[in-house]
């Protein structure tokens, strides 16, 4: 390696001491309890560094802003479950949405407390599409992927109104869904609103 080299190398490493894995992953943590039980607007580097018992410079050093940490945080979540081939579209769609049969759970209360927030903040907008718009739209399609190879296609145009649709519905259960939905009520909304977008008649 040549002088320039090892100088061009110790020019890219950030000053400093190593980042410490186990700091980041405990202000992560704080950071989700404090938006799950709080919400967005009771999160900041103050009460965060005070809970890890961590200094406020401990945070900037790996996020320049709270919408930066969330945004890390919220990208670790397995918010959009991938469900287990169940025969037909209609069996798969119910089973994605199991979940809404009970109330949301930690990471769900985080994610549902930065929607509005995220309409002004890119991050947080970022974070969400990350967290939730990009792998349900991933499931949905590989659920259209599985009729067509039973022989019942999903043109494309109805597709993207299907994960249009279910995205708008993953946000409401977020915001507005006070009480779980019943196993009835599930296999009700696929049967009345969901499978007509997909259906030829």
């Amino acid at each position: 390696m040549t002088s320039t080299d090892l100088t061009a190398r110790q020019g890219s490493r950030s000053p400093g001491r190593p980042l410490s894995a186990e700091l980041s992953e405990q202000l992560v943590a704080v950071a989700v309890d404090i938006l799950a039980d709080e919400g967005w607007g009771r999160l900041n580097s103050d009460r965060v560094a005070a809970r890890a018992r961590a200094g406020k410079a401990g945070i900037y050093r790996r996020w320049p802003t709270m919408s930066a940490l969330v945004r890390h945080a919220v990208g670790g979540f397995d918010l959009v479950p991938r469900p287990a081939d169940h025969g037909s579209l209609r069996d798969d769609l119910v089973a994605l949405l199991q979940p809404w049969t009970r109330p949301l759970d930690k990471h769900e209360r985080a994610t549902a407390s930065l929607v509005g927030a995220a309409r002004h903040d890119d991050d947080l907008r970022a974070g969400l599409h990350e967290a939730v718009v990009t792998p349900l739209g991933a499931v949905l399609a590989d659920l259209a992927n599985r009729s067509a190879g039973r022989g019942r296609p999903v043109p494309a145009h109805r597709l993207d109104l299907l994960c249009t649709l279910v995205q708008a519905l993953w946000w409401e259960r977020y915001t507005a869904f006070a009480v779980p939905m019943t196993d009835a009520e599930v296999a009700d909304l696929v049967d009345t609103v969901l499978l007509p977008v997909v259906s030829d008649s």
